[in-house]
């Protein structure tokens, strides 16, 4: 392990995890492979109950970004000691709306998207335990937003953990970054060359929604055809 990022999610992590890929730390874990992997729920379970995990969920990883790596930034940059911290950051009412129409809106909304997640988690156990993953991740003791998901509540939660990323990591081994500050400063922490390309851009709110809404509709489906199959002629 290389490169920890330990932003909190919605501050342009997948943006982040192409960046480290292009930069040569590669692969990056993400999110993105968890939701592909939905096995990887039970290694992420045995983390939060204090096991280590770590060589076997990052095996052949060089870094990784988001969340679920993210939440245990004390445990990984303990474990790794060589490894460079970055903590992305974004303007607070920015990240706060971010968070709230997606991973808040998913958990406790009451739009399509959660109705179809929700719906999803009645015929798939796996969807079923990742979400309660992710209440446990976000909103169960310990965790960061306990406090509340008003907007003020959140922002102020936000803060706190980015203070006690501070407290945690020596300076000398922490970026903190925005992705809008471009390729400069992450890579004069990361002691490489600036890339000919641009800085990529991805994961907007659309792309969140679209993922969770299309699987828990192909989920549905698979069900439905499943049930049809077995029904007697």
């Amino acid at each position: 392990m290389r490169v920890i990022g330990v932003g909190l999610p919605r501050t342009g992590t997948l943006t982040q995890k192409l960046a480290f890929e292009m930069l040569g730390f590669a692969p990056c874990y993400h999110w993105v492979n968890l939701i592909a992997d939905l096995d990887q729920v039970e290694l992420w379970e045995r983390a939060l109950d204090g096991e280590d995990i770590w060589d076997d969920v990052f095996a052949g990883f060089d870094a990784t970004v988001d969340w679920p790596g993210g939440y245990f930034y004390r445990e990984l940059s303990r474990r790794y000691p060589d490894a460079k911290v970055v903590l992305s950051v974004r303007d607070a009412a920015g990240w706060e709306k971010s968070f709230s129409e997606t991973i808040v809106e998913m958990c406790h909304g009451s739009s399509l998207m959660p109705l179809l997640s929700n719906a999803r988690a009645e015929v798939d156990p796996r969807w079923k335990r990742y979400l309660a993953l992710v209440d446990r991740m976000f909103w169960s003791g310990t965790a960061p937003f306990t406090g509340g998901t008003s907007a003020e509540a959140l922002m102020e939660q936000a803060e706190a953990f980015n203070r006690n990323v501070r407290d945690a990591v020596p300076a000398e081994r922490l970026l903190e970054w925005s992705v809008s500050e471009g390729w400069g400063p992450l890579c004069e922490f990361l002691g490489v060359d600036v890339p000919t390309e641009p800085l990529p851009h991805e994961n907007d709110r659309e792309t969140f929604i679209g993922r969770v809404t299309d699987g828990a509709i192909n989920a549905l489906h698979g069900w439905q055809q499943q049930r049809l199959a077995e029904q007697p002629a």
